[in-house]
């Protein structure tokens, strides 16, 4: 590592930790994001995989058990951290929604620093730029997604840092985050840890061994690693859960993907039209729209790029064309791209997950913009223009983010806080209005959000049930528990079938007419009042045979 140090002292290579003012810069971008991510804190489309994690937190909070008491096939990371959050302060959606801000402002001060160390600062800030408008206002919901993106995010820092220093604190850290990523999300951590092992070996080829470990690496390295499976592994033991929480890690190998499979950079294209943001028809409105679409098209590209950057980068440094401390850089940050791929392939290669690593995927894109590194771009007469034309579709994206979200007006009163809704939801307020808080209703088939907002509870292990995803055995388990429960009240999303084609394109169509607890609702239950969602989702309120509707007149039920 000697010629890696010397590289680094000789302001071949930037360290921005080390020089004030990039300090500084760095506390500035952190403290723009905060400011302009706290823009997005109340609003809300009520998604249906938002409640998935805040209504997982709350069972935990009133003393359930993950796998135990309820399903879940993610690992338990996001759960337990943020049912710590709503302990310490308040289950509200704004508390979760603060915790999204200030990962955002970390996701732009470690875009900034990553890129700074190779490329200008006007592309470094001009990547962190990018971060701050695109990467959470995408998606601004509270996901498991983001929480292992952090962790992810934060061990390549420690890793880049621990090539530059071989510090034992970074490679102990470097091992802790790693593991972190797989218990928020077991698809990305092994796609990261992937990454990390196939960027040292390539290194240490690359070195002829100076790039290495030493017992005290490895035994540091072993230790951050292993030391939160040890914990949560005898937490679930001691819970009687450990069996459960092992199968239900690899449920998904057998029944998420096969619904979920979508073909590569999948996309749905009225995704950003549906926020009323982007209105085509006039020219000028197209040439808007398709501008700002575009970043959809890009993106899916961009880890392909980094690979193959990567293996330019390894044939350059093999070469003697490129310095040592740039190539462990290069081919350290692409080989955790390499690894993070095969993550998104075998889950579900949408756009939206691609989204979840734009904190690493626009350093390919500062990269390439810079073009420093990459022989002859500066030279080609098209890197003004491209670069022009990056920055204006990225822009125009984030302000489509930017003006759904910032020109919703209705407020929506709800258990959990008071937020924004693009338009009235008469779910949230009908039901809050005839069910009292802390009882158990069935909101069918898929939307937890709803129990979170309302204060209300599944009565079953299961918080949603996705047709074609879940199992028949799962239903009927389901059917058993509602049974038992007596539970008087069924929020029936009856069009969910028309998602399915756009969302889900791989779901088999038997699963969408085969659908055991839908039968049980129709024959059990009926309607007493047809209610929308924020989104223009219908649901049919209904109670359990025998029961009187509350307060619906019969003219009512035909509006």
């Amino acid at each position: 590592m000697d010629a890696l140090h010397q590289e680094i002292e000789s302001r071949s290579f930037l360290v921005p930790e080390k020089v004030p003012l990039e300090r500084w810069i760095a506390l500035g971008v952190f403290t723009v994001s905060l400011l302009y991510l706290g823009l997005f804190r109340s609003y809300t489309s009520i998604d249906p995989d938002e409640g998935i994690i805040l209504q997982g937190a709350q069972r935990i909070l009133e003393g359930q058990v993950l796998y135990r008491d309820f399903f879940s096939y993610f690992t338990p990371g996001s759960y337990y951290f943020l049912a710590l959050i709503f302990k310490i302060f308040e289950s509200s959606l704004v508390v979760a929604r603060t915790v999204l801000v200030i990962y955002g402002g970390l996701f732009s001060v470690f875009t900034y620093l990553m890129a700074r160390r190779v490329c200008s600062r006007g592309f470094a800030l001009f990547a962190a730029y990018l971060v701050t408008l695109t990467c959470l206002p995408w998606r601004f919901l509270v996901l498991h997604n983001w929480d292992s993106t952090l962790c992810a995010c934060a061990a390549v820092y420690c890793g880049i840092r621990f090539l530059e220093s071989r510090g034992v604190g970074l490679i102990l850290t470097l091992g802790r985050f790693a593991s972190l990523t797989f218990l928020f999300e077991q698809s990305k951590g092994g796609g990261l840890i992937l990454g990390i092992g196939l960027g040292y070996v390539i290194l240490w080829k690359l070195d002829q061994g100076r790039v290495q470990f030493v017992r005290k690496h490895w035994i540091a390295l072993a230790v951050g690693f292993f030391w939160p499976f040890v914990l949560t592994f005898a937490y679930f033991a001691a819970q009687n859960a450990l069996s459960t929480m092992i199968s239900d890690w690899f449920w998904p190998f057998w029944h998420y993907s096969g619904v979920n499979r979508v073909p590569y950079g999948y996309q749905s294209w009225s995704g950003i039209l549906s926020q009323g943001s982007l209105q085509p028809g006039a020219l000028f409105g197209d040439v808007v729209a398709i501008l700002a679409m575009s970043p959809t098209l890009l993106l899916p590209a961009l880890p392909i790029v980094g690979v193959i950057l990567g293996l330019y980068w390894f044939l350059q440094a093999r070469r003697r064309r490129l310095k040592l401390v740039k190539a462990a850089y290069y081919i350290f940050t692409c080989s955790i791209i390499a690894g993070l791929l095969p993550s998104i392939v075998m889950a579900r290669a949408n756009v939206i997950h691609f989204v979840y690593l734009t904190p690493l995927l626009y350093l390919v894109l500062a990269w390439i913009m810079d073009g420093r590194d990459i022989r002859g771009s500066r030279e080609s007469s098209f890197w003004f223009l491209a670069n022009i034309g990056v920055f204006l579709a990225f822009t125009a994206i984030g302000m489509a983010f930017l003006t759904a979200g910032n020109t919703a007006r209705t407020t929506l009163e709800t258990r959990r806080g008071t937020l924004r809704v693009s338009r009235k939801d008469s779910v949230v307020s009908f039901t809050q209005a005839n069910v009292a808080a802390g009882s158990e209703i069935l909101v069918y088939p898929y939307l937890p959000l709803y129990y979170f907002l309302t204060a209300t509870s599944c009565p079953t292990r299961f918080d949603y049930l996705q047709p074609g995803m879940h199992t028949h055995a799962q239903q009927e388990e389901a059917i058993r528990e509602i049974s038992a429960a007596g539970t008087p009240v069924v929020l029936w999303e009856f069009g969910f079938a028309e998602k399915i084609p756009n969302t889900w394109p791989n779901t088999p169509l038997r699963y969408i007419w085969d659908t055991p607890v839908a039968d049980y609702i129709a024959s059990e239950y009926h309607s007493c009042k047809v209610l929308k969602s924020a989104a223009g989702w219908r649901f049919l309120y209904m109670v359990r045979n025998g029961l009187q509707c509350p307060g619906v007149s019969s003219k009512s039920l035909n509006r």
